[in-house]
């Protein structure tokens, strides 16, 4: 096998961590946790095991996100989980690839330099960055190198980027440290207040994809949850419904799309006029909540596109760099400015 065919891209993001090798498409995709032993300091597991572990694990054992709101909070747990990510890749110390990892526009430039750095040391060749937005542009098949104005809007877990791209540069974007994980904060605070009951992070996740929305939607049902009661300690059993989890969400949503409405008004005349016949697209995992895409639509008077794979459109498009690699590579990021 040729060296370059090794090549990998790494969507390293707040919620999940996918990989995308050349030639063989996307190899990994798997929650952005890890479980460490803090006696020991060994990693005991990586990934779906290590998740299964989150708020399961005695004192000394810790499931930790590295990259909270988008930002790496601990480059030597972020390091370790790239090395195990290149290792399940099949990478070895013979055959070191070139690696380009998906970064959010956001993360400042001590932090890009570090995220190249930890890919060095984990085994890699070569590390390129490219910013999350430019990717998912390139992953939904976007003109992103003509005249014309392309906006992309990219919901994940930690952080939400809106970005108008033309001729293979960002000309407007806006980020905020909000995301997936702030809901399931927003309705684990509800539901303590409202009902006095506490629930884990899973749970609440899990209460957002059944009843979750950002607009009313046909056929809404309400929801059971069983979680603590806060004053006695006892299991306790509430029922939620549709229309309470949109109003414990409500701030954040609103948060959203206000930086979307933001950043389209600081586009160029131009672009804006192009982006209001083309239309918003609208990416990551956060975009999937039910009626984000008609909000959004409804606030800017745009109309918004959810693509067919939005958990995966960053890093496909990060992958279709490695294809392309020479011709593409000047949209990759600077690691220092």
């Amino acid at each position: 096998m040729a060296a370059v065919s090794r090549d990998l891209a790494i969507d390293l993001g707040t919620a999940n961590t996918l990989v995308y090798a050349r030639g063989r498409g996307i190899i990994l995709n798997q929650p952005t946790v890890i479980a460490l032993n803090t006696r020991s300091h060994d990693v005991l597991a990586v990934g779906n095991e290590a998740w299964q572990m989150i708020g399961r694990t005695p004192g000394y054992i810790v499931a930790v996100r590295p990259l909270r709101e988008g930002a790496i909070t601990d480059f030597d747990i972020t390091e370790r989980m790239i090395r195990l990510l290149l290792r399940r890749a099949g990478i070895t110390k013979l055959s070191r690839p070139r690696v380009l990892i998906c970064v959010p526009s956001a993360i400042t430039s001590v932090e890009r330099r570090a995220v190249k750095e930890a890919a060095r040391r984990a085994g890699a060749s070569s590390a390129y960055l490219i910013e999350q937005p430019m990717a998912a542009a390139i992953g939904a098949g976007l003109p992103i190198h003509e005249p014309i104005g392309n906006m992309v809007v990219d919901v994940g877990g930690g952080t939400s980027e809106t970005a108008v791209i033309s001729l293979g540069g960002l000309v407007a974007s806006a980020a905020i440290r909000c995301g997936g994980f702030d809901l399931d904060s927003a309705i684990q605070s509800y539901v303590r207040q409202q009902y006095g009951v506490a629930i884990g992070e899973r749970t609440s996740e899990e209460i957002k994809l059944a009843i979750g929305s950002a607009r009313p939607y046909a056929g809404e049902a309400d929801a059971e949850v069983r979680g603590r009661d806060v004053d006695s300690g006892q299991p306790k059993t509430i029922v939620l419904s549709p229309a309470e989890i949109r109003e414990a969400i409500d701030e954040q949503i609103t948060l959203i799309v206000d930086t979307v409405i933001d950043c389209l008004g600081s586009a160029p005349p131009d672009l804006a006029n192009d982006i209001i016949h083309q239309g918003i697209t609208l990416v990551g995992g956060g975009g999937m909540l039910r009626g984000l895409a008609n909000r959004l639509a409804d606030a800017t008077s745009v109309p918004v596109h959810l693509v067919a794979t939005p958990l995966e459109c960053v890093v496909m498009g990060a992958g279709r760099c490695l294809d392309s690699f020479d011709e593409l590579r000047d949209v990759f990021a600077a690691a220092d400015h």
